[in-house]
């Protein structure tokens, strides 16, 4: 009761229009109607078919029987004329079974009743002539009685014929009737199909196509797309929540953009006013370790070395701070494009790592030949391996070796790679590491700001940069740079 009551709301044309698949329901009672339907009609059908050939079986037994009762009355007449046949047959037995099978038939019962008479007066008359026959007295080969009796059988063999017909008429037409209902629900529940697949492709495939399409500009950060469907069933009200929240992301996005920026521009004037007095003291650390306020013994000086070092680490800071936020700056920073000679980028390097270094590590360097000229800013890509090579003897031990490399890379590309031997990175840490802020693990640095600061310096080039490391085998940071970037400044 409460299905058939469901179904009917579903069938009310307020529920087609905010219910997005009653149609479909729709459709599928009246497929299940029809099915039912159809079963019924094919055993309605097959029970009429049955009983018409059970009238055809009795038919065909009633007519045997006919035929017997006038073989049995051929024989018994050709008997009485042929002395040397003593055959006899029972005609009453054969005519009380035509009696019995037509015990339901009034036509037939009033046939075999003529018959009986007729029977009757011809046995007797067939009694006459054989006393005749004992009395040589002559008797004629046709008897009357005979042949009308041969005559009523054989009205009743017509008879049975005439019905055998129909029924096998009703036979054919129930089979003909049959194919047609069988065929019509076949057309009818291929259109049901059909019509289910236009609406299943009207009223899910396109719009679930469209909230693709925009689901794509909404990854791609164009939050200000709209999902276009106005419907009342429930991918409109699905369209309606994902608008909705669409519009508090983009509202929430540019609030966030705003905060970001206004956090930008704080860093950078912070950075700018607080470099300059950094600056100065910095140089009146080196002043004072020289001597101009008087000589310093070596305890002081020690001090002072130390004061001044954490100056200069303050003062680095400050300046990756502002470098960062001129990339991050609308208009980027200014870039001064020329050919890169890697040779004297590596050497220049490399001299200047060894310098700094307080522990012995091998530096190998490998230049392919034939590299394409490659347009950079050389002193910004000096700035992204020193930081790559810095990273990588952080996390080597003594005595190892660090690998230096630039080859070509696809067909308009040259990669440049850092490989070291150090304890590697988790797949966790290399999805975060060239995020603002971030560090490794095991390559704790000063900032976070580093490997930031290299993916701006490169993606300003056009090119990118990555990592590829397993733990407990080393990593290899790379990165790449396009060809035929040539610009210049004047």
């Amino acid at each position: 009761m409460v299905s058939s009551i469901t179904f009917l709301r579903l069938l009310a044309p307020s529920a087609l229009r905010i219910r997005l698949f009653a149609p479909l329901y729709t459709s599928f009672l009246v497929l299940v109607l029809l099915i039912v339907g159809q079963q019924g009609w094919n055993l309605w059908i097959t029970i009429l078919s049955q009983q018409a050939a059970t009238r055809i079986s009795h038919t065909l037994l009633v007519k045997r029987e006919a035929e017997q009762l006038l073989n049995i009355a051929c024989h018994q007449e050709r008997n009485f004329l042929e002395v040397s046949t003593p055959q006899k047959l029972d005609f009453h037995t054969s005519l009380e079974r035509l009696y019995t099978l037509s015990q339901n038939n009034p036509t037939q019962l009033q046939k075999l009743d003529q018959i009986k008479i007729l029977s009757t007066h011809w046995q007797n008359q067939l009694k006459n002539r054989q006393l005749f026959r004992s009395a040589n007295i002559y008797i004629s080969g046709e008897d009357p009685l005979f042949n009308a009796l041969s005559d009523q059988i054989r009205t009743l063999l017509l008879h049975e014929d005439i019905i055998l017909e129909q029924h096998q008429y009703q036979v054919q037409q129930f089979y003909k009737i049959n194919v047609a209902v069988d065929l019509f629900l076949l057309i009818v529940v291929l259109a049901g199909v059909a019509y289910n697949v236009k609406l299943l492709y009207q009223r899910v495939a396109i719009p679930l196509a469209k909230l693709t399409q925009v689901g794509e500009k909404w990854r791609n950060g164009e939050m200000e797309a709209k999902f276009d469907y106005s419907s009342c069933d429930e991918i409109g009200q699905l369209a309606l929540v994902l608008n909705t929240m669409a519009v508090e992301t983009y509202a929430r996005q540019e609030w966030m953009n705003e905060r970001n920026q206004q956090f930008q521009n704080l860093i950078s004037a912070l950075s700018h006013d607080i470099r300059s007095p950094l600056l100065a003291t910095r140089n009146t650390w080196d002043a004072i370790l020289k001597g101009a306020f008087g000589p310093v013994n070596d305890t002081w000086k020690e001090v002072f070395q130390e004061c001044r070092q954490a100056n200069m680490d303050l003062l680095k800071l400050v300046e990756v701070l502002l470098d960062v936020s001129r990339y991050e700056a609308d208009g980027g920073i200014q870039l001064n494009y020329e050919p890169l000679d890697w040779e004297e980028i590596f050497v220049k390097i490399i001299a200047q790592l060894k310098a700094n270094l307080k522990s012995e590590i091998s530096l190998i360097y490998k230049i392919s030949p034939s590299l394409p000229t490659i347009y950079g800013d050389e002193l910004e890509i000096r700035r992204v391996l020193q930081n790559l090579l810095e990273n990588a003897v952080r996390v080597s031990e003594p005595n190892k070796t660090i690998f230096l490399e630039v080859a070509a890379y696809q067909a308009n590309q040259v990669q440049v790679s850092v490989r070291d031997q150090g304890l590697g990175i988790s797949p966790q840490e290399k999805e975060r590491l060239f995020h603002r802020f971030i560090q490794g693990r095991t390559r704790s640095g000063k900032s976070g700001l580093g490997l930031y600061l290299c993916r701006q310096i490169v993606e300003a080039h056009g090119g990118s940069i990555g990592v590829e490391s397993s733990v407990g085998e080393g990593s290899m940071f790379w990165f790449t740079l396009p060809v035929n970037q040539e610009q210049t400044q004047f």
